[in-house]
């Protein structure tokens, strides 16, 4: 971007940023069939057709509106983030868009499928020196020291998606429904890693008086569903999740407990089994977070069956299969920590086909 006013630059940074990927929204809504549950449709929004292919796209876009808009993000600020994730992938693209320089500092195991889809975004990543617990405060360092600015999706997403107007994934829910059989869902079912995404949902049923509820499920370590449980506010586990994407140590600024009506633990292996189970029967590849949806969601229709209620319920793609076939999709890396999905992907298989639900 050439040099102009600051107010001429914030303005074209923003209209960029608003632009990238606007040709592949809304993002598709996929029907998924099982067979054993007529009476119930079950869709799967496909965050995985965002430009870097994770739902995390849409928070770090509203992230950097948000930032760019207040100020805090200039023509020459460089670009500084804590994670190994898909907000890391989503940050660099952006950064790239504006002419920024994007730095991450990621734990020493993260795979080199993750980095290598950091480095062609244009973005450049550093080994942090401290456990994986300490990357933010060793980022804040370093954005300290080079007069950055630090992108921390766990404060600032669930603020910044929400202030930047234009449509949400709720909205597009709902716009896509509109000629469906069920057009408002009984539950919508996400998960928890910053708290943004469902935080938005959660707004978004109560600001339209929709009977819609939204169900959050949980993976192993994580502290969210306990917090939401107890009603404590800090709860900490100190356990990092293996659900990439889902699931805190600690509970999140962005976490928004009383907008959720039900919080479901899933197991690592269902997850893993749910995504497996994805894949090979209805031919979607998708991350382990979308197992842990799934199963979540299997649960729900599970209740609905039971109660004999018909309509729909809506689930996350979260992201793709890409940054996973090394270590989540792999039987090896499931074994080696001792993670076995052949009783849940039993379950989930038994259910598809005759409606029976057992949690594994």
């Amino acid at each position: 971007m050439t040099e102009r006013h600051p107010n001429a630059w914030a303005a074209e940074a923003i209209r960029r940023v608003r632009e990238d990927g606007s040709h592949l929204l809304p993002t598709p809504l996929r029907a998924l069939s099982l067979p054993g549950v007529p009476g119930v449709d079950i869709y799967l929004k496909d965050e995985s057709a965002h430009p870097t292919g994770s739902m995390k796209y849409r928070l770090v876009r509203a992230m950097f509106c948000e930032a760019v808009a207040s100020g805090a993000l200039t023509a020459d600020t460089p670009v500084i983030a804590a994670t190994s994730g898909a907000v890391a992938v989503a940050g660099a693209r952006f950064a790239r868009l504006l002419g920024l320089e994007f730095t991450t500092v990621v734990p020493a195991k993260t795979a080199p499928e993750v980095l290598a889809a950091i480095a062609a975004e244009g973005g450049r990543w550093q080994r942090g020196e401290q456990p994986p617990a300490a990357a933010q405060t060793e980022a804040r360092a370093l954005a300290e020291r080079l007069g950055g600015h630090f992108l921390d999706h766990f404060t600032d997403a669930e603020r910044a998606v929400a202030g930047c107007g234009g449509p949400t994934v709720a909205d597009e829910i709902f716009d896509r429904l509109g000629g469906e059989p069920h057009p408002v869902p009984e539950w919508i079912v996400t998960g928890a890693g910053t708290g943004a995404t469902s935080a938005v949902i959660g707004r978004h049923l109560r600001r339209d008086g929709h009977p819609t509820r939204l169900a959050v499920v949980d993976p192993e370590n994580s502290a969210y569903f306990p917090a939401w449980a107890s009603g404590c506010a800090d709860y900490a586990t100190g356990m990092p999740s293996r659900i990439p994407g889902i699931g805190r140590p600690r509970t999140e600024p962005g976490f928004r407990p009383a907008l959720i009506d039900l919080m479901i633990p899933v197991p690592d292996a269902a997850s893993l089994a749910a995504v497996r189970w994805l894949r090979t029967a209805a031919g979607i590849e998708a991350g382990p977070s979308t197992g842990t949806n799934l199963w979540g969601t299997c649960h729900l229709v599970a209740r609905m069956r039971e109660a004999g209620i018909r309509g729909s319920v809506v689930t996350l793609v979260g992201d793709g299969a890409g940054p996973y076939r090394s270590t989540h999709l792999d039987p090896a890396w499931a074994r080696e920590r001792g993670l076995d999905p052949t009783p849940y992907e039993a379950a989930i298989e038994r259910f598809a086909r005759t409606g029976h639900w057992a949690d594994g």
